[in-house]
């Protein structure tokens, strides 16, 4: 009969509404659904280039600060505590030398401490291994919370050339930079972050070439009581000759381009 009167032109019965039960259960369905959108919107937002970027600015911002409030050089050059001696002091100087390398502490300071408080051998090994800590960090930091936002930055010219450089031949770049008296430490360690260059390439460069001028200051640093002596007076050209040599080749390159 339903069917007749439809087709004579009735009205249809309205479809079925849904129950209170029904309603009740599809609100925190779609409650929860919202709250997924909404985290999985701010996870996007706080993993974000320009927001790890951000990240890392604040770190070494509070990091420099650390080191400017608590001068924690001062410890590591004149107050390492007396009961700590041998490898296994040297290989917490070697930890703490990393850490505050990555704040901007000048590596002289702490080679020079590194001989005075360990001697030329231990001090070396020292000294090296926390510049390959120092490195290592500054590298991973770099890495994983600049790379993505700064590498779309490298449009110019030399700044291509030297990505290129640095990411087609890390190892042969990173250690002529290292040998190289006129580049920061830390800005060598943030600028090949940026590049492709793999983690093996730069630490082992860093290592080799970092070796002959940490070298150089830790002589200084444990001959230091005797600076007439011949190995104090080696130590020291061995530190002024590059650096004069990275002057005179920097002045040359900078009239070059002028030219």
């Amino acid at each position: 009969m339903l069917d007749a009167h439809t087709r004579s032109g009735g009205t249809a019965p309205a479809p079925p509404r849904a129950t209170a039960t029904e309603l009740a259960a599809a609100v925190p369905v779609g409650a929860a659904a919202v709250r997924l959108g909404f985290a999985a919107r701010c996870a996007r937002l706080l993993f974000s280039p320009w927001a790890r970027f951000s990240l890392l600015v604040a770190l070494l911002a509070g990091a420099v600060a650390a080191v400017l409030l608590f001068e924690p050089q001062r410890l590591l050059a004149h107050g390492w505590p007396p009961q700590l001696g041998g490898v296994a002091a040297a290989l917490i100087f070697a930890v703490a030398y990393g850490v505050i390398t990555v704040a901007f502490v000048p590596r002289p300071l702490l080679n020079l401490a590194a001989g005075a408080l360990f001697g030329s051998e231990l001090g070396i090994a020292a000294a090296i291994g926390g510049s390959v800590i120092g490195a290592g960090l500054a590298f991973g930091l770099g890495r994983f919370l600049g790379q993505d936002a700064l590498r779309p930055l490298l449009r110019g010219k030399f700044l291509k050339t030297v990505d290129g450089q640095f990411s087609r031949h890390g190892f042969r770049s990173m250690l002529a930079v290292r040998l190289f008296p006129g580049v920061p430490f830390w800005a060598a360690n943030y600028c090949a972050s940026v590049s492709r260059m793999g983690w093996l390439p730069f630490l082992l460069a860093t290592a080799l070439g970092s070796l002959p001028n940490t070298a150089a200051y830790v002589v200084a640093g444990a001959r230091a009581s005797t600076p007439t002596s011949p190995v104090f007076l080696i130590a020291m050209a061995a530190i002024a000759v590059p650096g004069l040599a990275g002057a005179v080749v920097a002045w040359r390159k900078r009239h070059h381009l002028r030219g």
